[in-house]
């Protein structure tokens, strides 16, 4: 190594502590060792320490404790735990706590050396900071919640699991975690596994060699090796078959790849990032997804609520639409009235944060005057409005129809006219008036 670099150990057991001296001293570092918590916190307030690798369960002190007062005076400190196979909920909850990995017990030492120079490589990167992505997060509870999880796991060289309906944005979180880690100057490949075939997702994620099968007419480096020392994202992976479910596994588990058709495994370093829409604990419970690959990628679990939980967030995720939307086709100013961004809220946008923002852009295209308007929208009222389900929706069905209600009475019954001053089509308040059960001729005296 160009530089020394200082790593500090931590476990009750000092044969442990003899194991991992000799070989981290091996590979290059210089070594310090603690048999406890108040020792190790010790030794980071006399050395500079680059990297802290600590037991999870000690007497004195617990390893979320010394990961809590660790970072309490040194933000940065890359942390790795190590910890017993019964733990490792203890663990995922420390890597979700700040921790960048964990390596379960018996581990093998050439892993540990390589997990440490890739993280301390990744550390001379300049760190960013999440809101600063062009992600517009809002201000509803959920999604500063994500936000700050998000933060947190960034830096880390955990496999994530990102959940959500279509339409709600993962794959852009999927890119921000990416972004936000020191691997934000190495490759980022996206696998799209709901639209490639079964029979070409293995070529295509495992590359394969000339001659493997009829149309390997030279070779291929597959997508997997593609994302060495970067991350790997795995869009819909609900969706892979049962033989793409054991071949990704034993990748997770050896990180070793064989190309279609070699005889030789390749290594592979890359964090791996998947996402889905599907209830993938409900398909385990069927035997359509196994068990021990869920529970791999699923280190973190980030979920993503849909917009009809946040609503909020609409007005300034309008905002920010149209004004993108403008800015790339050199259009002039458009107005969005408040009226038209309290309709927006009252819907339950099925198609969530994709769905707005077509139909944001359909509303650009279509609106008179500058203006964009509920029936410039295209929304389809029947379908957003029979998913109300909850009881927040309730109280939003509540607040419509007494909203129409006024509106019939200052109007006197006229539908039109009630239409016109709610700022919805005629369309829209035939099939509420009907939805709500509301009679115009009650109000037109």
């Amino acid at each position: 190594m160009n530089e020394e670099r200082h790593v500090l150990i931590v476990d009750d057991d000092p044969s442990i502590l003899e194991v991992l001296d000799a070989r981290l001293c091996a590979a290059g570092f210089v070594v310090h060792g603690a048999g406890d918590g108040p020792a190790a916190l010790r030794i980071l307030k006399s050395r500079q320490i680059d990297i802290l690798v600590s037991d999870m369960k000690m007497p004195e002190m617990s390893g979320m404790e010394l990961l809590t007062q660790a970072r309490a005076s040194h933000p940065r400190l890359p942390i790795i735990f190590l910890t017993a196979y019964g733990t490792i909920p203890d663990a995922v909850h420390a890597v979700q706590a700040g921790a960048v990995d964990y390596l379960t017990k018996p581990f093998d030492g050439r892993e540990l050396v390589k997990k440490i120079q890739t993280i301390l490589a990744r550390s001379q990167y300049p760190q960013q900071e999440p809101d600063k992505g062009g992600f517009i997060w809002g201000k509803s509870p959920a999604m500063l919640e994500l936000h700050g999880l998000l933060q947190k796991v960034a830096v880390s060289n955990a496999n994530v699991l990102i959940l959500g309906e279509s339409g709600v944005g993962k794959e852009c979180i999927a890119k921000l975690l990416h972004n936000f880690s020191g691997r934000q100057d190495t490759p980022y490949i996206v696998v799209d596994c709901g639209s490639t075939p079964p029979g070409i997702l293995e070529s295509e994620l495992f590359g394969h060699v000339k001659g493997s099968f009829t149309h390997a007419i030279q070779d291929k480096k597959g997508l997997i090796e593609a994302a060495h020392g970067g991350t790997l994202f795995l869009d819909e992976i609900g969706n892979i078959s049962a033989e793409m479910q054991s071949r990704l596994l034993r990748f997770l588990e050896e990180r070793t790849i064989r190309q279609v058709g070699a005889i030789k495994e390749k290594s592979v370093e890359c964090r791996v990032i998947a996402a889905t829409n599907a209830d993938l604990k409900a398909a385990v419970d069927e035997g359509k997804f196994r068990q021990d690959l869920y529970y791999r990628l699923k280190v973190v679990t980030l979920q993503i609520p849909p917009l009809r939980q946040r609503r909020e967030d609409i007005p300034e995720l309008a905002r920010l639409f149209i004004a993108n939307f403008i800015k790339e086709n050199a259009l002039p100013e458009i107005d969005l009235p408040e009226k038209t961004l309290q309709w927006l809220q009252t819907l339950t946008w099925p198609g969530n944060v994709r769905e707005l923002k077509n139909a944001l852009q359909t509303g650009i295209i279509l609106c008179h005057n500058k203006q964009i308007l509920p029936e410039d929208l295209q929304v389809d009222i029947d379908l957003l409005a029979d998913t109300h389900s909850n009881e927040e929706d309730f109280s939003m069905d509540q607040s419509e129809k007494e909203a129409i209600i006024r509106a019939l009475k200052q109007t006197k019954g006229i539908k039109k006219d009630a239409a016109e001053l709610l700022g919805i089509s005629r369309r829209a308040i035939q099939y509420k008036s009907k939805k709500y059960n509301l009679d115009s001729t009650n109000f037109k005296n």
